[in-house]
């Protein structure tokens, strides 16, 4: 049984119950299976029932096995209630008594939530049966409040039981990145220092932070996108082979990649990382708002709303060479894409008849939207001399599949389901990431001189984030130049 607390809340209506149905239309869920929603809002079963059916296609069979608990998950005394509806639920629908518990709840109720499940007496696993514990991001907010709340959790749950949800890794280019690297020959052995020049991780999104400001003053780009997200894509860009497909051995190359990241010295932080927040703009048109602007955003906020970052991994594969990483909102489109710029040739042949010949090689992977990988290669142009044009070689994954790639989501869950933790975060590699952010964070509060660059909405950030990329025929690749060029999202 699945066990929802937050269960009325906007991530259950949109991303968790549509990506159980979706299993359950594959079959891949339990022939047995029910989810209990828990939350403060007094629904019935019925009425419950009503409110997801808009977001299950009015399933009415999948929606038989939606139930609902109203109580506070807060409330120590409600938990005899919650161990009692189990119960119930377990003998009505024959589903056994392995539980998993996902915690779409704000954060500070993190521990709380198991400590009284433990006192309920609903966490101990009995032979033949398990319970597992799903928390969503944020799960910290810097390296000792991440520490702390891992120590405060395995007081009574193990390592094991505990599956800390990315749902970036649960996208299938993302996934892609190892079986792309790992399983062609041509690939693996440019993967290096002496073959790539620079990476690039790009992740921007369109909109503003709507009706979040209130969440996002307190988290920012850093926190909310780079410190999680980003950083476990660079993990598997960088990562060595694993000796085998399994969970230990690919989050054991992760922790290691985490653990040679180079640490920043404070002089370092403001020439490498470069934030920014968006200012009132109009963009085809319309009147956007700025970041101090939106609703429940002081109006001296200096909260991040764009980071861009150069940072080193010092190993033997990637000793010198510069990763970049960027995000941000109210950028000129939504894409998250991984662009790895292999060295020019050592002799520039055709420079005579091309000055921007040789400029190096593209792999770009594209995460989403329009998930695929692209080549950019040199070829001649027709005609006299060897003046050289870029093409490209692409592979698009919509054309592979029949309707839409599976949702993030509908994967993880499956993967909890099944005791995979192999796309879940570890206690070591959350806190090896936050501590490498901790003294970005902590500049930025004791140094107010350090600046926060203003950018209009619709470009792509702050100019001194364009002056990062080494050497001079190099620069970010802008998959769109500004939100007219393709609308809402930059074909591959």
């Amino acid at each position: 049984m699945l066990v929802i607390f937050g269960g009325s809340g906007d991530l259950t209506r949109r991303k968790l119950v549509p990506a159980l149905l979706e299993l359950s239309r594959q079959d891949l869920l339990p022939e047995r299976f029910a989810v209990l929603g828990v939350g403060r809002t007094p629904y019935t079963d019925d009425s419950y029932r009503e409110m997801l059916a808009g977001h299950l296609d009015g399933d009415k069979a999948f929606l038989r096995n939606l139930f609902y608990l109203s109580m506070d998950p807060g409330e120590k005394e409600d938990y005899g209630r919650l161990a009692a509806r189990l119960s119930e639920i377990s003998g009505e629908r024959q589903t056994g008594s392995s539980y998993i518990f996902y915690l779409a709840v704000p954060p500070p109720l993190y521990t709380s939530i198991p400590a009284f499940l433990a006192e309920a007496g609903l966490i101990s696993q009995e032979e033949g049966t398990w319970r597992r514990f799903i928390f969503e991001k944020p799960f910290g907010t810097d390296y000792r409040s991440a520490r702390d709340l891992n120590e405060t959790l395995l007081r009574c749950l193990t390592e094991d039981q505990i599956y800390r949800i990315d749902h970036y890794l649960g996208k299938e280019t993302v996934q892609n990145l190892l079986v792309t690297r790992f399983s062609n020959g041509i690939f693996e052995p440019l993967w290096n220092r002496n073959y790539v020049h620079h990476v690039q991780i790009t992740s921007s999104e369109r909109i503003g932070v709507e009706k979040r400001g209130g969440y996002y003053d307190q988290a920012g780009a850093l926190r909310d996108m780079l410190q999680n997200h980003l950083l476990q894509i660079l993990g598997l860009i960088a990562m060595e082979p694993p000796t085998v497909i399994s969970s230990d051995a690919i989050r054991n190359e992760i922790l290691k990649v985490f653990q040679s990241f180079r640490p920043m010295k404070e002089r370092e932080i403001r020439s490498q990382v470069i934030r920014g927040q968006y200012v009132s703009s109009v963009v085809q048109g319309e009147s956007l708002k700025g970041y101090r602007e939106e609703q429940d955003v002081p109006g001296e906020s200096r909260t991040e709303t764009f980071v861009a970052m150069k940072m080193y991994i010092d190993n033997w594969r990637w000793g010198g060479i510069p990763f970049y990483i960027r995000t941000g909102k109210r950028l000129p489109t939504r894409v998250t894409e991984v662009v790895v710029h292999f060295r020019p040739t050592p002799h520039t042949l055709f420079c005579k008849w091309d000055k921007g010949a040789d400029n190096g090689n593209q792999l770009i992977i594209r995460i989403q939207p329009d998930e695929g990988i692209l080549i950019q290669f040199g070829v001649k142009v027709q005609g006299a001399g060897f003046r050289v044009r870029d093409v490209e070689m692409d592979f698009h994954y919509k054309d592979l599949i029949d309707g839409r790639l599976p949702e993030a989501y509908q994967r993880l869950l499956l993967d909890c389901m099944q005791g995979d933790s192999t796309l879940f975060s570890r206690k070591d590699t959350v806190e090896a990431a936050w501590q490498f952010v901790d003294p970005i964070l902590k500049a930025w509060e004791s140094d107010p001189s350090i600046p926060l660059h203003g950018y209009p909405c619709g470009t792509w950030g702050p100019e001194a984030a364009d002056r990062m990329i080494e050497g001079e025929v190099f620069t970010w690749r802008y998959p769109c130049r500004n939100m007219a060029d393709e609308g809402e999202y930059c074909a591959l």
